[in-house]
């Protein structure tokens, strides 16, 4: 008997592990919208008119002439509705009620902090809140985290922001309201593994952490880091050199055009082709490519001659350049593999490539967007 029930537990626990992990990818068919699972078949049918890809657990979709929200399987949410509508974030989505934006929660129930003079969108667990011409930041709780006193916050990205105060210098902010580099910049970007590029007057470009800044010496540019990336690139006397967290040159300035550095490799160019160096500054695949992209965690790097292919690590064409290839927007914005699949374009149709070449379920698509794991 116990060891029956034991049989059951481990049934149920690996069945939500199953239900937790799935992966949903908003594909096109016959001029409609559905999702597909990882073997390309259709979890969902194709039958919106339009479609966003799931986002906090849910997806919205356009059914006739009204929005509505969707679940994993498929099932109405929150039936269609609202004349506009905006994604769910942290249990949180902005709708058109009337003439009014409102927020609701997952049961659409309207919020009462709704009242404002205007409302954002939640992203990355934060929206925006004015008072004036200044503006600061809310949680999903309706709660005030960094009061109205801000000239100018970015759009947050990895739940961190930029923000300016209002003597116009910059710093970065994160999503529960701490200053985590503080004001004193005339320009930052990104911030991205736990550093950013900054500038200080009007001449002074350095790297910034939260406890100090570091000039590099002679650049007249710097790049934001990639996520997971050693080194970022920076120009001095017209040439793109690559830089450490430190500010550091660690590869000399020599090249006319380059990529930060992504999972130990970088893109170079000379002028004429593109290759790639390793962090030693090694040539590894031979300057021969109109255009590159990014290494992805699994070794293969997308080039261009003419179309679109995959070189490994030691410069080997794996998969023939014979594909079309587009950037994913915001976040996603990359070209090549993610999470071993890659998104490519082949007789004016899409589909999702695997690292041996071979095309996920055999199935081609009018349109496709990235997987997505719903939590």
């Amino acid at each position: 008997m116990m060891k029956k029930a034991l049989l059951i537990t481990l049934a149920l626990v690996f069945g939500l592990q199953i239900v937790f992990s799935q992966e949903l990818a908003k594909a096109r068919e016959d001029g409609k919208f559905g999702y597909i699972n990882k073997k390309a078949e259709f979890v969902i049918q194709p039958k919106y008119k339009k479609a966003n890809s799931f986002a906090d657990g849910v997806a919205l979709v356009l059914d006739g002439e009204k929005w509505g929200y969707i679940n994993p399987n498929g099932e109405w949410l929150l039936e269609p509705q609202f004349r506009k509508a905006e994604d769910f974030n942290s249990g949180v989505a902005m709708v058109l009620k009337g003439e009014e934006w409102i927020y609701i929660d997952k049961q659409g129930k309207e919020l009462s902090y709704s009242n404002a003079e205007k409302l954002y969108p939640f992203k990355d667990g934060v929206a925006f809140v004015r008072e004036g011409k200044m503006v600061g930041l809310m949680n999903p709780k309706g709660e005030i985290i960094v009061k109205p006193t801000y000239k100018i916050i970015k759009g947050f990205r990895g739940g961190y922001a930029r923000f300016a105060n209002q003597s116009g210098l910059w710093g970065i902010i994160d999503n529960k309201g701490n200053i985590v580099i503080k004001p004193e910049y005339t320009f930052v970007g990104n911030y991205v593994n736990g550093v950013v590029r900054a500038k200080k007057g009007e001449e002074v470009f350095g790297i910034a952490s939260a406890n100090s800044f570091n000039k590099v010496d002679g650049a007249t540019k710097i790049w934001d880091f990639k996520d997971g990336g050693k080194y970022t690139i920076a120009r001095k006397n017209d040439k793109i050199g690559f830089v450490d967290k430190e500010g550091k040159w660690v590869i000399e300035p020599q090249f006319i055009e380059a990529k930060a550095f992504k999972n130990g490799y970088a893109c170079v160019y000379d002028g004429n082709k593109w290759g790639f160096i390793d962090t030693n500054g090694k040539v590894v695949v031979d300057y021969k490519y109109d255009d590159v992209d990014y290494f992805a965690a699994n070794g293969l790097a997308p080039v261009k001659m003419e179309d679109w292919g995959f070189v490994n690590t030691k410069g080997e064409l794996v998969i023939e350049t014979k594909y079309g290839i587009t950037a994913f927007l915001g976040k996603r914005a990359v070209k090549g593999f993610i999470n071993d699949l890659a998104r490519v374009k082949y007789k004016k149709k899409w589909g999702f490539l695997k690292p041996d070449g071979k095309l996920l379920g055999d199935k081609w698509f009018k349109n496709l967007e990235p997987f997505i794991k719903i939590k």
